[in-house]
């Protein structure tokens, strides 16, 4: 029988700023979620992802199928989709590396399977082994793992995202 584990670990600066949301009344909360993290990541706007869900074990973003990021067939573009995948996995890393610590995304892989249908949603999520890694270690890299589903339950893309962590150390100019 497999034990659970339990993680300690002091929230970072991203968790942080996300608990102040908890004051805005449950409805509200992915609209304003989005706001404050269009800021941080501008292009995130630029797409129109949503920010659905957001803990140190599991994110989950959206994105309509706008016409802004639409490919030639009227479905959300591959490049659309990446980001969206992309961004999910790197909040959740976000959501677990320390303060003296920055995340990087180190390798992408994603192969299109069909063709998506309407909006898409992406989670992300991470094992209690890979966040105490992440809360134990100056370094390292873990493969995140991420799923894509449109409007009908189809996964139109399968990813796979290696996401690394390194010292932040002092900035040079």
């Amino acid at each position: 029988m497999k034990k659970a584990m339990t993680i300690h670990h002091q929230p970072n600066r991203l968790e942080r700023q996300l608990e102040r949301l908890s004051e805005v009344p449950a409805f509200a909360r992915p609209w304003f979620r989005s706001v404050v993290l269009r800021r941080a990541v501008p292009f995130t706007g630029t797409a129109g992802l949503t920010f659905l869900e957001m803990n140190t074990e599991r994110v989950e973003i959206g994105i309509k199928n706008d016409k802004k990021v639409q490919n030639h067939l009227g479905g959300v573009h591959a490049s659309a989709m990446n980001l969206l995948a992309e961004t999910a996995t790197g909040m959740v890393v976000g959501m677990n590396v320390r303060d003296d610590c920055i995340p990087l995304a180190k390798e992408l892989k994603m192969a299109f399977k069909k063709r998506a249908t309407g909006s898409l949603r992406a989670v992300a999520t991470l094992s209690a082994e890979q966040r105490l890694a992440m809360q134990a270690r100056d370094k390292g890299e873990v493969n995140v793992a991420v799923t894509v589903t449109d409007e009908a339950g189809v996964n139109p893309v399968e990813c796979e995202f290696v996401w690394a962590w390194i010292p932040s150390g002092p900035r040079k100019s």
